[in-house]
């Protein structure tokens, strides 16, 4: 006797081949096979579907011109979802990270700048005579301290460029090498990927710019408010 279930539709394939797509999950429970066989398993009639997969190189420009068409032809019972609509929680967990993780960033920028400020002040501590030299010459206060000022920003550019190339020689070796290895069954690859777009690349290098200048403006103050006769009385 069946209880108050249906018959489960059953059919016999003959496999033909195997795939892997890397993820135990789609391998285990997707099957392919021809259009045909399955609207005869359905038993269903020529030109019925439940939803149609397209694959596109610019998908966000292709949706908005499949949605234009359907709205022309007053097609409105027909749906067009993105591949990035559907997994909208995931990516909205990616986002939050990402501004996490560059959050993080910036504060491991902040701590680095205490040793431009902190390596300034000694500079400017140890060049006190020199400092009170040039003020007696006639060197004015906004000098001093656009020197001192200039000297900041050249230790913290001449950073910026020497970590740019680290960065991105650390990028080809991770993309190149398989030092970072990740579960394939879990995450559907074997390498950390790596992406990096136009857009952070530029926010990160003004953001430390931002925060190089910043860093230079204290001890290039304190230099310029040295008073060259009490350094010169005590020399």
């Amino acid at each position: 006797a069946i209880g108050f279930g249906s018959m489960p539709l059953q059919k016999r394939f003959i496999i033909d081949t195997t795939f892997h797509s890397g993820l135990n999950s789609y391998d285990k429970a997707i099957m392919y096979t021809t259009h045909q066989a399955f609207q005869k398993v359905l038993k269903r009639q020529e030109g019925i579907y439940d939803g149609i997969h397209i694959f596109s190189k610019d998908e966000k420009k292709d949706k908005k011109r499949i949605e234009a068409f359907l709205l022309k032809h007053n097609l409105k019972g027909l749906i067009v979802e993105g591949w990035w609509e559907q997994n909208r929680n995931f990516f909205a967990a990616m986002d939050m990270e990402k501004q996490a993780l560059f959050l993080v960033l910036l504060l491991i920028i902040l701590v680095a700048s205490l040793n431009i400020i902190s390596s300034l002040l000694m500079t400017v501590m140890s060049r006190r005579s020199e400092i009170a030299l040039m003020r007696t010459l006639g060197a004015t206060s906004q000098e001093i301290k656009e020197i001192f000022f200039k000297l900041g920003a050249i230790v913290g550019i001449s950073g910026i460029i020497a970590g740019t190339i680290f960065g991105f020689i650390g990028m080809w070796v991770l993309t190149t090498f398989p030092i970072i290895s990740l579960s394939e069954d879990v995450y559907g690859f074997s390498r950390l990927p790596i992406n990096l777009t136009g857009t952070d690349f530029l926010s990160i290098i003004v953001g430390t710019f931002v925060i190089v200048l910043l860093s230079s403006l204290y001890p290039a103050k304190k230099a310029s408010s040295t008073d060259p006769l009490t350094v010169l009385r005590h020399e």
